[in-house]
């Protein structure tokens, strides 16, 4: 079986991820094919936009594939796994400055890697069903994929919420949050890919229907006395102060990450603030990912996740009280000779992106 799928159909050149018993998980593999196939339509006259969507039920994309991420990091094998977060955040890069409409269907499951090549497009659909989410910080990882860039543009204090908590959005928060734009019924979607392919990007305003207020938005005044504090501990700080019941549930999420993790997370969503393109705010993840089997949490986390699966990670500071602050500096140093570039500066095409 093709763990990718590439045709032309009508108008657009559509990818199916097609990894369903594994939730679609991104593979480093599919991370290049895709690059390669959007490198060779976005010459394509034929193409007039991308249509991207997820194989079965479950989810468009639960994340990356991070078995052999694991196994080569555990061998002592750093470099696979450096190889891997390069091109997959080159391959976001490249959707971010797509200059041709770029259009992700969001059903199901749609999480960490599947935010990159979706949240990222034009054209976000979500549909009943939906649940983003940039759990991260569980297994030792910051939000990444462009994920600091797009938390830090979410209303308020909620980037800092989401990012450190893991909390999923349905599909109104995900609009709300500016994680996707248009809301489409599960029982329209298929009508809707047919019509993208026959009469092209304007099909989507047919089919948009306004989307039921999600949770969040009711929580922000709590998110945003909260969570607007410099470092993680001043958030940790003002909700333990409170200590109300919605407070106390804040912070058991938080401490479900590696200490490390969430520190950083927060740090990454405020300089990602100032940032003015997304290849910076790519760069700036990098330099954590690249460090984060070496010397960050990555390791143990995935173990107690997805290998043993005991959710019972050991990590190396147990506390974000016991954390140096230091520590996630040197976890966002610069990587000298070996930062993260990108092959060509941003472009702005026919979709107008800018950060």
């Amino acid at each position: 079986m093709t763990d990718t799928l590439f045709r032309i159909e009508g108008r657009a050149g559509h990818i199916t991820l097609n990894r369903p018993e594994a939730l679609n998980a991104l593979t480093h593999e599919q991370v290049l094919a895709i690059e390669a196939q959007l490198l060779d339509w976005r010459e394509d006259d034929a193409v007039e936009l991308v249509l991207i969507d997820g194989a079965g039920e479950r989810a468009f994309c639960a994340g990356g594939d991070i078995q052999k991420l694991y196994e080569t990091g555990r061998a002592g094998d750093f470099t696979y796994g450096r190889q891997f977060w390069a091109d997959e955040y080159r391959l976001n890069a490249l959707i971010w400055n797509y200059p041709k409409p770029y259009v992700a269907i969001m059903h199901g499951f749609v999480m960490g890697g599947g935010v990159g090549v979706s949240a990222l497009g034009s054209h976000r659909i979500v549909t009943d069903g939906t649940q983003v989410a940039m759990p991260e910080c569980g297994i030792g990882l910051i939000p990444d994929v462009g994920g600091s860039m797009m938390l830090g543009c979410a209303p308020g204090r909620l980037g800092e919420y989401l990012g450190t908590t893991g909390a999923r959005m349905g599909p109104g928060d995900a609009i709300f949050a500016t994680f996707a734009d248009t809301y489409v019924p599960a029982e329209r979607i298929e009508a809707l890919k047919t019509a993208l392919c026959t009469d092209g990007i304007d099909a989507i305003e047919e089919f948009a229907e306004p989307a039921e207020k999600g949770p969040l938005q009711a929580d922000m005044e709590k998110i945003d006395r909260h969570f607007g504090g410099e470092t993680a501990m001043d958030i940790v700080r003002s909700l333990t102060h409170e200590g109300g019941a919605w407070e106390e549930a804040a912070l058991a999420k938080m401490r479900k990450g590696a200490p490390l993790a969430v520190a950083a997370a927060v740090e990454t969503i405020h300089r990602s603030r100032s940032l003015g393109r997304m290849e910076d705010a790519l760069a700036l993840e990098y330099r954590f990912t690249a460090r984060c089997m070496e010397r960050g949490e990555f390791l143990e986390g995935v173990r107690a996740a997805v290998i043993d699966k005991d959710r019972d990670p050991q990590w190396a500071v147990a506390r974000l009280e016991d954390l140096p602050q230091v520590r996630v500096t040197q976890m966002l140093m610069p990587l000298g000779a070996d930062e993260l570039t990108f092959p060509a500066p941003a472009m702005v095409g026919a979709t107008g992106r800018e950060t």
